[in-house]
């Protein structure tokens, strides 16, 4: 288990130069925009325009902050994205345009390589007691309120809003507890059968 604090991720930015992304977590570890099998990160975005596009990658966005916004996807048609809408995946490939529908937002933004990584994002709601037991070879839960983290008979660590806990596959199952309603995204990415070396 680790923890990912939200003051220490990592900003850059945007491939197209048109903005700024917030790294949370990128394997392996170092890599850059080009050479990632999957990267987690949020992104603030001002104004209307085109999306970086990433040739062979799969991507997932959720709001996380802000009215939303409306996707125009090339070969897919529009798709409207809010707070209360599900996380939508497409291909990062193909050519994107965002509209603002009220103002900046703050997304998150789950991409994993086409064939070699393959990912799933769920909102989840934790109330007084929530467990999270790790079935992937990487689980990330991102919470965007206070959560206090237990993993099974060992740590504790109190998760702040943004922070990220980096679960790997056989680490103990992890005991949310929180005082208050909290949303938080849960993120679960295993390696393609072919990357793997799996017959």
């Amino acid at each position: 288990m680790r923890i990912l604090r939200a003051g220490d991720h990592r900003r850059m930015a945007w491939k197209n130069g048109g903005g700024e992304t917030i790294e949370i977590a990128v394997h392996p570890a170092g890599a850059g925009l080009d050479g990632f099998d999957w990267r987690i990160s949020m992104a603030r975005v001002e104004s209307d325009g085109p999306f970086s596009a990433f040739p062979g990658v799969d991507r997932t966005l959720a709001i996380l902050e802000g009215e939303g916004m409306e996707l125009d996807i090339d070969g897919f048609g529009r798709h409207r994205l809010t707070p209360e809408t599900a996380p939508f995946t497409f291909p990062a490939d193909a050519a994107t345009e965002a509209s603002l529908l009220g103002g900046p937002i703050t997304d998150l933004n789950v991409m994993a390589r086409r064939g070699t990584a393959k990912h799933r994002v769920s909102r989840i709601d934790i109330s007084s007691e929530t467990s999270v037991r790790p079935c992937a070879e990487w689980t990330i839960l991102i919470p965007l309120g206070p959560v206090a983290s237990k993993a099974g008979e060992g740590s504790s660590a109190m998760l702040g809003p943004r922070d990220a806990l980096l679960l790997e596959r056989g680490d103990p199952s992890i005991l949310l507890r929180t005082d208050m309603p909290q949303t938080a995204f849960l993120i679960e990415i295993d390696p393609c059968e072919e990357a793997s070396g799996t017959p």
